[in-house]
């Protein structure tokens, strides 16, 4: 099979999740999440695999023992791609990202050093700028009210001291070739735009080294 983009049936699938989320609205409709939201995803990761690396479709399932959100089903399908990148497709359409969304302890001291060096730190300052050049937006989830304990408060990276997490993400909403497989080659170039920066934290941040 090939990928041919999600029909519209996929974002009615989370349109409709979203008003009922119970398992009488999942059990009645699963059949159109295997076929018109999973099933593309899973062709789509197919073709990217050779130059991305393989992917991982998440579980549909919420976690909710430490919730206060007791929602049973994720309202939008991710995946990852095991040499970068993510893919989301919720009822808003479809989004992609790149980059470190949470990053470990012994990850984290990497990035600081490598931003704390003049060479290093400003090449990553040039890398974001040339990500948002093609109009993809970069992300900071968590940071730091100040610069983290050691490093001088007028250090000349501050801002890039400050985060727990960068990466670059972008939406496209509900367009018209998402329903075709044109909706691949809009990944590719987002993954392909994203590089400076993926390469920058492969470069000098890594996988973590610790285990859970």
């Amino acid at each position: 099979m090939t990928f041919d983009g999600w029909p519209r049936a996929a974002l009615d699938f989370y349109r409709g999740l979203e008003v009922d989320n119970s398992k009488a609205y999942w059990l009645a409709h699963r059949e159109v999440y295997e076929q018109k939201v999973l099933q593309p995803m899973t062709e789509l990761l197919d073709e990217l695999a050779e130059e991305f690396g393989q992917g991982r479709v998440f579980r549909p399932y919420r976690d909710v023992r430490f919730s206060a959100d007791k929602s049973l089903y994720k309202t939008a399908i991710g995946a990852t791609l095991s040499g970068g990148g993510y893919v989301q497709l919720s009822a808003r359409g479809l989004a992609a990202g790149a980059g470190c969304h949470r990053l470990a302890p012994d990850q984290l001291e990497r990035y600081r050093r490598a931003v704390d060096t003049e060479l290093s730190g400003e090449d990553l300052r040039a890398r974001i700028a040339a990500v948002e050049a093609h109009g993809i937006e970069i992300t900071v989830r968590d940071a730091l009210k100040t610069v983290p304990r050691g490093y001088p408060k007028e250090h000349p990276r501050a801002d890039l001291l400050t985060h727990k997490d960068l990466a670059a993400w972008t939406e496209w909403g509900t367009e018209a070739w998402l329903q075709s497989a044109e909706a691949k080659e809009y990944l590719i170039a987002f993954l392909h735009d994203a590089r400076p920066l993926t390469t920058w934290l492969d470069e000098h941040v890594g996988p973590t080294t610790l285990t859970r």
